[in-house]
């Protein structure tokens, strides 16, 4: 099979979840190389061929995420079977912007987040860092929306 042929039989990404992808590569880029929230945008925005995206929750998740990194790490920590220095930056990427999501974009199901999350580590995380990624998100949703959890229960 030709790389054409694999490449077009994907299916096409929704703006949400190329937003994210975004955000996770801008966090990423802030957690290796240091770099503000604002200088990452600007460099994605010289940047061509980036599909369709939704702008606000790009923008939104990313200047989010990097902002309230601390009180994020925070509420992962307890989650963690080990310290998040050891994390892969990739794996630190896609549990600050779910932890992020999971705590602040409350319109969001936790679910949706959860498995955006799952799949972003599949798609740029090792072989078996989604499995962490779920594990521990999965730990931090009954914290973070407990509303929701209680509600979920008595239906």
């Amino acid at each position: 099979m030709s790389e054409v042929n694999a490449t077009s039989k994907a299916p096409a990404k929704s703006p949400r979840h190329r937003a994210r992808e975004l955000a996770l590569q801008g966090i990423y880029q802030w957690r290796v190389s240091g770099n503000e929230a604002s200088e990452i945008e600007k460099q994605m925005q010289m940047e061509k061929n980036l599909g369709r995206y939704d702008k606000p929750m790009y923008t939104n998740l990313l200047r989010g995420a990097i902002a309230q990194h601390a009180d994020i790490e925070a509420l992962l920590t307890p989650c963690l079977d080990r310290e998040l220095s050891e994390l892969s930056p990739v794996e630190f990427a896609v549990l600050l912007l779910g932890a992020f999501e999971l705590s602040q974009q409350l319109e969001v199901p936790y679910k949706v987040v959860i498995n955006e999350a799952v799949e972003l580590a599949k798609t740029f995380g090792g072989t078996d860092g989604h499995k962490f990624v779920n594990g521990v998100l999965d730990k931090l949703a009954p914290k973070v929306r407990a509303v929701e959890f209680a509600a979920r229960n008595k239906a």
